[in-house]
């Protein structure tokens, strides 16, 4: 019975022991470096959420202990490999501004870039992501023009650059779809000289032609049809549908000079009836 009612007492003086053993009793930098190598160690297992936790808390409580710079790298890193693109994007454009001169600074500002892309790819309908991602990679090509990176780079750009021809080309559309050729116009000019490199150019012409058609702005249609056939004048196909867009414009113009003699007619015959 007496060792029952003794049982709690040897149970929290256990424990007390127990947190007392526990303690760190060396200076706060090497505990520091201690909970640094601990937390790299659960990443390099790929314990990534566990890692992102262990080095949010040195980056609060180490301060000045010299492992910030590598805590603050690895912890955007975390972020990277889970997928977290705004966290990473943000981690890393940080790191860049208070380590610059770090040997990390390189990477650090070209995953910023792929993240962006990465937040970009995953939510088309927003493009100020996009163009987050496109002066990333710029900004990176500008500071670091002899990296090792700078094709892969390039390949993003071209990829981003695709995804803002493919959200334009597609408000174009719509406004043609909508029976607003002079608004579809507008768009498609543009996408020509902002974008001469998308497999869209083709298309964007033949809508273009299409739209001034509608318009009945006839020699701008014939000079865009002209653009077409020295553009692509190997192309077979292409060929046939600006023999095609041709015909729609010779009759589009019978059609308007067959109305105008109409309502010319209409007008005579209403000067004579009021006469």
């Amino acid at each position: 019975m007496k060792f029952l009612q003794v049982l709690p007492i040897l149970i929290i003086a256990g424990q007390i022991f127990s947190c007392s053993s526990n303690k760190y009793d060396g200076s706060l930098a090497e505990k520091c470096k201690a909970q640094y190598n601990a937390a790299e160690a659960k990443y390099k297992a790929g314990k990534y959420w566990s890692s992102k936790d262990d080095l949010s808390e040195i980056l609060q409580s180490c301060s000045g202990t010299g492992v910030m710079e590598e805590t603050h790298f690895l912890l955007a890193e975390a972020h990277f490999h889970l997928e977290e693109w705004m966290e990473a994007r943000e981690e890393y454009g940080s790191f860049v501004n208070f380590f610059p001169g770090s040997p990390y600074a390189e990477t650090a500002a070209y995953r910023k870039s792929v993240a962006a892309y990465n937040l970009s790819y995953k939510d088309s309908r927003d493009q100020s992501n996009t163009t987050y991602a496109i002066r990333d990679f710029n900004r990176f090509g500008s500071d670091y023009p002899n990296s090792a990176l700078i094709d892969s780079a390039v390949m993003y750009l071209d990829s981003l650059s695709n995804r803002v021809a493919e959200n334009e080309f597609q408000i174009a559309r719509l406004y043609s779809r909508m029976g607003e050729p002079s608004a579809a116009a507008i768009y498609l000019k543009e996408f020509l000289d902002e974008f001469p490199k998308s497999p869209r150019q083709k298309e964007v012409i033949v809508m273009l032609i299409s739209s001034y058609i509608d318009m009945k702005e006839f020699s701008v249609a014939k000079f865009y049809l002209e653009r077409l056939r020295d553009t692509y004048h190997a192309d077979e196909k292409m060929l046939a549908s600006a023999k095609k867009l041709e015909g729609q414009i010779a009759d589009a113009e019978k059609s308007l000079e067959r109305k105008l003699e109409k309502e010319r007619k209409q007008k005579l015959q209403q000067k004579n009836d009021d006469s």
